[in-house]
């Protein structure tokens, strides 16, 4: 199979050559976490909203998008997003404006545009904006460095650099306020250095360690991480049957709710990232990040033209982006659907969103509902090599022509 995360190898040290991009860590202010998900939930705490408060979230997302929401105690209102990926702003009614007082605004597959008119909006109703730059880690979101739109900001290092967890809470309008974060145990620490060295020996990156990695492994703490000694700061967030939010919990139809929490996994929120994690983020080179995604993406986007029954939301990438997949928009869901289980079955490195929160409304106006089947996310990280993504070529290929 493919790998679908970035690789730690001898190469992610080596400075790579090509241009400087901005990145979301340029904001004035900064503050780790485990994981996007958990800087999604640190930016709720950073506003101090009145509890049950109306949380506006795409209708198309990750579930671990609206599990912060609701885990902060909060209320996910959704909105429809055009065929460009920005909220259809027209689309959300008064009601659920003028009761709004957050919103997320993700910038989709790493391809960021600009948020002018979501900006002139969300300061128009009084709505805090959650720049969601989980897909987009560097780039320019129109004439801004992507995470400058929003009052806050935030990312997931795992997708970008070859680490296991960690996620970034950013912002260049407010001071960010401690986060208080219990710190990770030894054997976390442990844990988060040996599991993304044993992910690269497994796919080859590491040459030359194979004994003294064997040793190491032989000492790694096994199954998931350790929670640290003590309870986090919102103590919900140290215990996976008591995730969900106390109106979710009163609320009978909400066992849906509830198994979509304990899958988003929210249970390190309030935990310190490992140092390891925060070592290679600060380590590594980003040139060679930055041009190696770009070639791939690249290399995809020529291979896959003038396909039967599909296109690429994105035949051409901007010169000020650096993508973390490519999407693919196959026609029809029950189509996409046979293509997507088929690649997987393959060991392409793809993914889908098609896991939404329960409850998520219908608008025929709406590409969300639309694009959570029938968009198939093609990964172009920077260590796919090139026979992988010709693979990944043909084999898309092959299953559109004869699915």
């Amino acid at each position: 199979p493919q790998p679908k995360t970035p690789l730690l190898g001898w190469s992610a040290f080596l400075p790579g050559a090509g241009m400087r991009f901005p990145a979301v860590d340029g904001t004035r202010y900064r503050a780790h976490t485990t994981s996007g998900r958990a800087a999604l939930w640190a930016a709720l705490r950073q506003m101090d909203l009145p509890p049950g408060s109306g949380v506006l979230v795409p209708t198309y997302h990750c579930p671990t998008m609206v599990a912060p929401i609701v885990l902060a105690g909060h209320r996910p209102v959704y909105y429809a997003i055009g065929e460009d990926g920005l909220p259809l702003l027209e689309s959300i009614a008064e009601p659920a404006a003028s009761g709004a007082r957050a919103m997320f605004v993700a910038h989709y597959f790493g391809l960021p545009a600009s948020l002018h008119a979501v900006r002139a909006w969300c300061d128009a109703h009084g709505v805090v904006l959650v720049e969601d730059c989980a897909h987009s880690f560097f780039g320019m979101a129109g004439d801004r460095p992507v995470g400058q739109w929003g009052d806050y900001a935030t990312a997931s290092l795992s997708k970008f650099f070859p680490v296991m967890e960690g996620g970034l809470l950013a912002s260049q309008r407010h001071p960010l306020r401690a986060l208080r974060l219990a710190n990770a145990g030894l054997r976390y620490q442990v844990k988060s250095l040996l599991d993304p060295i044993e992910l690269g020996a497994q796919f080859g990156r590491l040459p030359g360690l194979q004994h003294l990695l064997a040793l190491a492994l032989r000492m790694k703490p096994q199954g998931r991480p350790s929670l640290p000694e003590g309870r986090p700061v919102n103590a919900a967030a140290s215990d996976a049957d008591s995730t969900a939010s106390s109106d979710a919990d009163s609320d009978p139809s909400s066992d849906d709710d509830r198994d979509t929490m304990r899958q988003s996994d929210m249970r390190r929120v309030g935990q310190a990232s490992g140092w390891a994690t925060l070592a290679l983020y600060h380590l590594l080179p980003r040139q060679g990040i930055v041009r190696k995604r770009r070639e791939n993406y690249h290399r995809l986007a020529r291979g896959l033209q003038s396909l039967p029954g599909a296109r690429l939301l994105h035949p051409q990438l901007r010169p000020d982006a650096v993508p973390y997949v490519c999407p693919l928009w196959v026609e029809g869901a029950a189509r996409a659907d046979a293509v997507y289980a088929r690649m997987r079955d393959d060991g392409l490195a793809v993914y889908r969103w098609d896991r939404l929160w329960p409850g998520v409304p219908r608008d025929t106006r709406d590409f969300g509902i639309r694009w959570s089947h029938e968009v198939i996310q093609l990964i172009c990280h920077q260590d796919l090599r090139a026979g992988q993504i010709d693979h990944t070529v043909a084999a898309a290929k092959r299953l559109l022509a004869c699915t």
